[in-house]
């Protein structure tokens, strides 16, 4: 039996979960899908159970920072079974509450793969909807490896289910998964490898605090290999063997677990978007400013299943899911808009964390910049002397003739809550000045702000 709807919601994430309730609390009749759980990568297979088991090696590390400082560590562990247990008080219970949620507004909720069958026409299941608008908003997986034995290679959303740490782990690429990751597994007694294709792991930070970053995780024990490229991974009596091609020659690591880390891509192979007349490419569904499919105008799509120039990050899906409600309830009128300086923060959870806002230093210089680069190390700080960090600095681009800020990179101990404000001074357009004139609060992180700049 056919089911018709004013919209249809492929996608209970940032990227859909809204678009549906504005929908419905604008009368419409709506329908959301999702095969897997619902909540999205975020809540229960992304940032929020990741943040949970970085705050337990947070604590971990400061113990044992302030050792012979006042502070005596004692037996201070990571018991990995109680951290997974607390973990899954965050994540059970939201697939739950989302589903309440969803009934209690009238949404009609539908747990299966969905495909197109017609310009805005699904299978779900045994179901076959029709709706007058369809949004896509079923996020990233990870990446096809392209060696043998990619079948022994775990996700990240099992790692995240791990009842055990194994001694041993392996993670193949050196991006966001694989750092943050790599260091919650060194700190909870895990000997710990990142294998990273190219010379410069975290493409997305300033080269010289990643290059501070790597040479930290060194030494913490975890072994970062640059330049070694997974050729193939096979089983090895209990455990298995990945094979890499390094600088000097191919190499074998012997290891209990094998973890991806090599990169996510858009989520949209299944859904059978030629049916639908659906344009994509590799980055997603092709979208027009709109946010509006370029070649079906009964379609929409937001967050890291689109081909929009926002980064993969779930409150740009949150954002663009917006314009799309805005859109479907409105005509076409909102626009998803990136301006050239970026300012959307971005940070990698590892201890201590590396958190960045608009430009890199090349970026500014592609686009004929003239700036001031403020670059310094800051472990003397008393901020960062008086809780032992032994890794910190920042990076801040100063605009000449103005001030404006073009970029702020910072690592460190709370680097991902300095970095938002340093998003919001961009966002409000302070310039260097300006900030140098703020009476913070001392001693606070925050306070180092106008010393950075």
């Amino acid at each position: 039996m056919k089911k018709t709807f004013d919209v249809i919601v492929i996608g209970t994430g940032a990227a859909g979960a809204g678009v549906a309730s504005r929908c419905r609390d604008a009368g419409w009749s709506v329908a959301i899908i999702d095969s897997l759980p619902y909540g999205g990568t975020c809540a229960l297979r992304g940032c929020d159970p990741k943040k949970i088991l970085v705050g337990a090696t947070e604590a971990l590390d400061w113990v044992r920072r302030m050792k012979d400082k006042g502070l005596i560590p004692g037996g201070a562990r990571i018991d990995w079974s109680d951290l997974m247990r607390f973990k899954r008080s965050f994540t059970d219970p939201v697939p739950v509450s989302n589903e309440k949620w969803f009934a209690e507004a009238g949404i009609d909720m539908f747990h299966a793969p969905a495909r197109f069958t017609g310009a805005t026409a699904l299978q779900v299941g045994d179901d076959f909807l029709e709706g007058k608008f369809v949004h896509i908003a079923t996020g990233a997986r990870p990446a096809d490896l392209k060696f043998p034995g990619q079948e022994h290679v775990i996700t990240s959303t099992e790692f995240l289910e791990l009842e055990e740490l194994p001694s041993k782990v392996v993670f193949v690429g050196g991006g966001y998964i694989s750092f943050e990751f790599a260091h919650i597994a060194a700190r909870a007694g895990a000997q710990v490898t990142v294998l990273h294709r190219s010379t410069r792991p975290l493409q997305g930070f300033d080269p010289e605090l990643v290059t501070m970053l790597v040479e930290q995780t060194r030494e913490l024990g975890i072994d970062v290999q640059l330049k070694a490229e997974v050729c193939g991974v096979e089983r090895a009596g209990d455990g298995y063997a990945v094979q890499a091609i390094t600088p000097d020659g191919k190499l074998s690591f012997a290891t209990d677990l094998v973890v991806h880390g090599a990169g996510r891509v858009p989520a949209i192979d299944d859904l059978a978007l030629e049916a639908a007349n659906v344009g994509y490419d590799r980055r997603g569904v092709t979208v027009n400013e709109f946010l509006q499919s370029d070649s079906n105008r009964g379609v929409y799509a937001a967050g890291d299943c689109a081909a929009t120039a926002g980064p993969p990050l779930t409150p740009v899906g949150a954002y663009e899911g917006g314009v799309v409600a805005a859109n479907l309830l409105e005509g076409n009128h909102a626009k998803a808009i990136y301006p050239s300086i970026p300012i959307i923060p971005s940070t990698v959870f590892t201890v201590p964390p590396l958190a960045s806002v608009g430009l890199q230093e090349a970026q500014a210089h592609e686009q004929g910049l003239e700036f001031d680069t403020r670059f310094d190390t800051t472990t003397s700080w008393y901020s960062s002397r008086r809780t032992a960090q032994e890794c910190s600095a920042y990076k801040v681009l100063v605009q000449k003739g103005g001030g404006r800020i073009l970029g702020a990179h910072v690592l460190g101990a709370n680097a991902e809550e300095l970095i938002n404000l340093f998003t919001m001074a961009m966002r409000g357009q302070l310039n260097a000045d300006a900030i140098k004139e703020i009476i913070f609060a001392y001693p606070t992180y925050a306070s180092d702000m106008s010393y950075m700049v």
